[in-house]
């Protein structure tokens, strides 16, 4: 059974198929071939809200990359290309507890299934 991923800052860009990459505090237990269901949101949901499933994705591949190396080309394949890499850090940094610039995060590209 697909678990599920949460893309709460970015599902407009899942619906619109724009973002073939992610970058997560974690996750690193995935692999080449695992299956997820891109959802909505997954964690704090109020009582009686149900976990909204957008898609389903297959991961490609993983890597751990220190997250200041993201580059322009990167941030399109995020979904966000409005973005600098400069902002994208600033964006990821203050939307995720215990992150850093130079923090390790799990870079996951992913296809649309």
């Amino acid at each position: 059974m697909p678990r599920n991923m949460s893309f709460m800052l970015t599902k407009n860009q899942i619906r619109n198929k724009t973002k073939t990459v992610t970058r997560r505090n974690g996750w690193w237990f995935l692999k080449s071939g695992d299956i997820l269901n891109a959802c909505e949101k997954c964690q704090g949901l109020k009582k009686g809200e149900k976990i909204k499933k957008m898609c389903q994705i297959r991961v490609r591949s993983t890597r751990p990359e220190r997250l200041f190396r993201i580059t322009q080309d990167e941030c399109i394949k995020e979904g966000l290309p409005e973005l600098t890499p400069v902002e994208f850090v600033k964006f990821f940094w203050l939307s995720h507890k215990g992150v850093t610039p130079a923090s390790k995060v799990n870079r996951i590209e992913f296809e649309y299934i």
